[in-house]
């Protein structure tokens, strides 16, 4: 052992890293997102500038991110209530860096999404591709290279018409020989009649790319992107949204935007790279996704080898209950699901109030200062003033509330991109359901009872007492609330009728005067099996001194004779004293754990 070399690599630094999703693959998932910072209508005429004012907490660290969560909710206040199994747990930290939770969405088609072509490929010739897959138009042009003759030039003139908006050609004669020219359509004429230069018919409307994020909910993501494009936020498209303290790797959808200007914000930006870029027909929608792959480390673990091994036995074998997370209902003191129930009960007063008003917990400085304008003068554009960046939600009701006044505030709302304003309702009937599985599972446990629903094709059916006997639990589905879903007809399902009464809703009535807010519903399995399950759990050494960190559990001893600490073996039971005599190291289990779902 005294002869090994020891593995010594240097201990990570803060949020900023490498983009992994260019180099190795690392598994992903994460279904859920919040969106507490959405996008703008329109664009600022503020220098873009991706970080936002550094004045007051910055929610980047991990030490404003615990002082927030101590201000925000618990999984009790969300109806999180019920384990799948009553093994004794283990204890750890979960997110302590964004870097710990790496999530890559599963496409409709099954395949994980990776962001692995980030380069818009430039020819020798000057025209430009979107993928690599298109280097075999060029070649096909490049037939023509040394043909003579005006009906192989018209062939190309069309050519390059047909496969781009933003080049022109022409012929040109230099020397006796003719030449074609490619160039591109910008100056005085391409803004003066952009129509002229539209779209390419033969082209899909919409550029489909790759979003690798660190540290950014989509919403934010999708709200800087839009600020650099110049365009409304409601022109991206996307599957799912994604947690904010991560790095996560999911396909974005934006229309008629080329995959060139896409690539070029690579220059520009931080912590977000975009790439995988290729045209179709049809935007991205909610919920197309089959799901997402996740790569986790979680700090810190403490509790015996057994209960760690009982634990991830029963998430490979029985699975999770498949509650909605906690990004789903925002990190600060306001959940959003409270203003989704004053959206349902058309009480404006009270949106604009759970939005506005001062909270605790860390927040930006010009957001504290903006939020306490508010409470004291009620004046949205004295309040406004505040904002030095107003691409958030408060920044656009703000706005909203100064254009149309505090009479319209339905259309002041309106501000708010459509997608952040329906997170805040479907925050709500997020928090219905998993207080409704909460109490389906009290009372019949993980079985399937008479009464349950299970879904054939689609659609939903009550089980009767012979056909629960044939169905599992991993069958039953509960709903979220809606005009068009059926509930479950044992006492559980009743218990929604209570529930919705409770916060003045009428179940049979879920429809809204302002049709974006009427609810459908849908149904959510109540137990979920993830796949491809595998964990290892590591011992990391880090010197306070020379700040490195000795990894995995097999260098402990040699890394600890380098560095002139031990000089004998010694027993584990022995190694917390060695640490605490050493006074330069500390040390701490990780675990570290894929799954898709």
């Amino acid at each position: 052992m005294a002869d090994a070399e020891p593995m010594l690599v240097p201990a990570p630094g803060g949020e900023k890293r490498a983009c992994p999703a260019l180099e190795g693959k690392v598994d992903e998932n994460n279904g859920g997102g919040h969106s507490h910072k959405p996008a703008q209508d329109e664009a600022e005429e503020t220098e873009p500038v991706e970080e936002e004012d550094g004045e007051g907490v910055g929610l980047g660290s991990g030490e404003a991110f615990a002082e927030m969560m101590k201000h925000g909710l618990t999984e009790l206040d969300v109806g999180i209530l019920k384990f799948v199994s009553e093994h004794k747990g283990f204890s750890g930290i979960l997110k302590e860096r964004y870097s710990d939770f790496v999530v890559h969405e599963v496409n409709k088609e099954g395949k994980t999404v990776w962001l692995d072509d980030p380069l818009v490929w430039q020819s020798s010739q000057g025209l430009r591709f979107s993928q690599r897959s298109r280097k075999h138009e060029l070649e096909q042009l490049q037939l023509f290279k040394n043909k003579e003759g005006n009906v192989e030039r018209t062939l190309v003139h069309k050519a390059v018409k047909t496969r781009t908006w933003d080049w022109e050609t022409k012929t040109e004669e230099r020397e006796g020989k003719k030449f074609i020219v490619a160039y591109h359509a910008a100056g005085q004429k391409a803004l003066a009649a952009p129509r002229k230069h539209s779209w390419p018919k033969s082209r899909g409307a919409f550029c489909h790319f790759v979003l690798y994020k660190e540290n950014k909910d989509t919403m934010e993501a999708i709200n800087v992107l839009s600020k650099f494009l110049r365009m409304r936020p409601n022109v991206f498209s996307y599957m799912g949204t994604k947690d904010k303290r991560a790095i996560t790797v999911q396909e974005i959808a934006v229309l008629k935007v080329t995959a060139e200007r896409l690539s070029h914000l690579n220059k520009c930006l931080n912590n977000f790279k975009l790439g995988n870029f290729c045209y179709k027909k049809h935007p991205l929608k909610l919920g197309e996704l089959q799901g997402n792959h996740f790569t986790v480390v979680i700090r810190n673990i403490t509790g015996t080898d057994d209960q760690v091994q009982q634990a991830m036995t029963s998430l490979r074998e029985t699975g999770f209950i498949n509650y909605y997370g906690m990004q789903r209902f925002g990190t600060t003191a306001v959940p959003t699901h409270q203003v989704g129930k004053a959206i349902l009960q058309d009480n404006w007063n009270e949106v604009i109030d759970l939005i506005l008003k001062p909270r605790p917990g860390a927040e930006k400085g010009y957001m504290v200062k903006c939020r306490e304008e508010w409470a004291q003068s009620q004046d949205p554009e004295a309040a406004l003033k505040k904002l030095p960046v107003k691409r958030c939600v408060e920044g656009q009701l703000l706005r909203g509330l100064s254009m149309y006044g505090k009479k319209n505030i339905i259309t002041a709302f309106a501000m708010i991109p459509r997608n952040n304003r329906l997170m805040y309702i479907h925050s709500y009937q997020s928090f219905m359901w998993n207080t409704m599985v909460s109490r389906r599972i009290e009372a019949f446990g993980l079985k399937a009872v008479e009464g349950d629903l299970v879904l054939r094709g689609g659609t939903a059916f009550v089980l009767s007492a012979a056909e629960a006997e044939t169905h599992s639990i991993q069958d039953v589905v509960m709903p979220l609330p809606g005009f068009d879903v059926i509930y479950p007809t044992h006492h559980v399902g009743k218990g929604y009728r209570e529930k919705l009464s409770a916060d003045n809703l009428d179940i049979d009535n879920m429809r809204h005067r302002v049709r974006d807010y009427s609810l459908a519903g849908a149904y959510r399995r109540i137990l979920i099996k993830p796949s491809d399950v595998n964990w290892s759990v590591t011992l990391t050494i880090t010197s306070v001194s020379s700040n490195i960190t000795i990894s995995p559990p097999f260098a402990f001893m040699t890394a600890l004779h380098t560095l002139g600490i031990l000089s004998t073996c010694f027993t584990w039971n022995a190694f917390p004293t060695v640490l605490k005599e050493a006074h330069m190291l500390s040390a701490c289990w990780l675990l570290f754990l894929h799954f898709a779902v």
